[in-house]
């Protein structure tokens, strides 16, 4: 069965934008003009195993101002009762608006499955909006930027779940059956990426050799592990900001910085001879802010004598020195004798799937109460600070928000206690954990 997938919402709300992201192509026009379209478009696209049909609606205006408006509104409504699935477009950089509310109350009433989505979500504009939409009722929106193409996948597994209960298509794999999982192998010059690389690869496909530098592209390959299609990224090293002089390796790292901010996993390659330099610390620093996951690889194994010990003395310093990403995956291999190779991609699947890890929204909010009676936030000022809701609002990485009386005030160190529970509690190791607290009650509290 082919679902029927309805994009709906009032005018300029990035309708067509999407409409043209999941098709694939520039079907519809887009420009900033409300009610630029004004009649149906069908497009078939497809995602993994699923296959829909894409129809683009006129934005629904309240009234019927003119014949063109009232036929506008009547080919939207038309367009919800054909459709297996609706996707419920705002715009949250302009948060909810009366137009939005007439219309949740035309979805739920048809009883169609529906997928709230706040888009034009990129920066810090469209953060309030966001928030706003949960007074919908509609629930948990799915944060996106149509143009530019983020929360894309949050979307195509919201969708993916709401076509399980249409036919018995198999849902597409979780790890991304028909996209290959990006990853990027980083690190200093001359740690050992390339031949990493070559040694996945089970050739000879990037040239290697001990003079540092050699790697100048971010070079993308293919590849296929028990199954699993990858591509793969192998960068130039990264070097220290002031040693970068000539205009080619500018131009490589800020390849390997692209590489690193597409990528999925980050596979940070060490020399075990000079672990943990300043430089392999910051690289892991920039992928944590960049919300990838990491994979550690320590490299040139085979040359250390006593393994055990700098085993366990890797992993203490790991700890202590990359707080952000507690339990990252610390992986001996020695990619010139291609030993470690099926352990590290082990590590590399395990993480990803850390990586992509949901919450719900009643467990999140059963650990927060046990989290704020086991250690109450502090008082300021006289006043005790409460902690009223949480949710998950994306993964990729697992992003938590909490809503908080004053979140101005809540100490760091208090927000670290939350981080690190989340991560003890959910089974979230090796991955960065994004915490917001923002202001205000219960999304989902019933309005008296």
């Amino acid at each position: 069965m082919v679902a029927r997938i309805a994009i709906i919402g009032r005018p300029n709300v990035g309708k067509s934008t999407l409409f043209n992201r999941l098709a694939g192509r520039r079907l519809a026009l887009v420009d900033k003009t409300p009610g630029l379209t004004r009649d149906r478009r069908e497009a078939e696209a497809g995602f993994g195993k699923r296959q829909m049909l894409l129809i683009d609606t006129a934005g629904l205006e309240e009234g019927e101002q003119n014949p063109l408006t009232a036929r506008m509104r009547v080919q939207s409504e038309a367009a919800i009762g054909d459709a297996d699935i609706v996707l419920f477009l705002i715009d949250a950089r302009s948060s909810v608006v009366p137009a939005d509310e007439v219309f949740a109350e035309l979805v739920r009433v048809s009883g169609k499955p529906v997928i709230l989505v706040a888009n034009k979500c990129e920066g810090r504009s469209g953060e309030a909006g966001y928030y706003d939409a949960f007074s919908l009722g509609l629930g948990e929106p799915i944060a996106l930027s149509a143009e530019h193409g983020e929360g894309m996948g949050e979307l195509y597994r919201a969708l993916d779940q709401a076509c399980e209960g249409l036919d018995e298509t198999p849902p597409a794999s979780p790890d991304g059956e028909s996209m290959p999982l990006r990853i990027a192998i980083v690190g200093r010059p001359n740690a050992g990426k390339s031949t990493l690389a070559n040694a996945l690869l089970g050739e000879e496909r990037m040239i290697t050799g001990p003079e540092a530098g050699i790697t100048r592209d971010s070079i993308a390959t293919d590849l296929v592990w028990e199954t699993r299609k990858l591509r793969l990224f192998d960068t130039a090293g990264l070097r220290r900001r002031a040693r970068v002089h000539e205009l080619a390796e500018k131009l490589s790292v800020g390849d390997a910085l692209r590489a690193i901010r597409f990528a999925e996993v980050v596979i940070l390659v060490i020399d075990a001879g000079q672990p943990f330099e300043k430089q392999d610390l910051q690289i892991a620093a920039l992928v944590a802010d960049e919300g990838r996951s990491l994979v550690i690889a320590v490299n040139k194994w085979d040359l250390v004598r006593n393994k055990k010990d700098m085993l366990q003395e890797l992993r203490t310093e790991v700890a202590r020195l990359l707080p952000q990403v507690r339990g990252v995956p610390l992986i001996p291999v020695s990619a010139l004798k291609t030993q470690g190779m099926a352990k590290l991609m082990t590590s590399v699947f395990d993480v990803y799937d850390i990586w992509n890890r949901r919450v719900s929204t009643g467990a999140l909010n059963r650990w927060l109460q046990d989290a704020v009676e086991r250690h109450t936030p502090p008082a300021v000022s006289g006043r005790r600070i409460r902690l009223r809701f949480m949710t998950q609002p994306n993964a990729r990485p697992p992003t938590f928000v909490a809503f908080c009386s004053r979140p101005e005030k809540l100490p760091d160190a208090y927000k670290r206690y939350l981080v690190n529970g989340l991560r003890e509690s959910f089974d979230l190791p090796g991955v960065p954990i994004r915490l917001t607290m923002r202001k205000g009650k219960n999304p989902y509290a019933t309005k008296g």
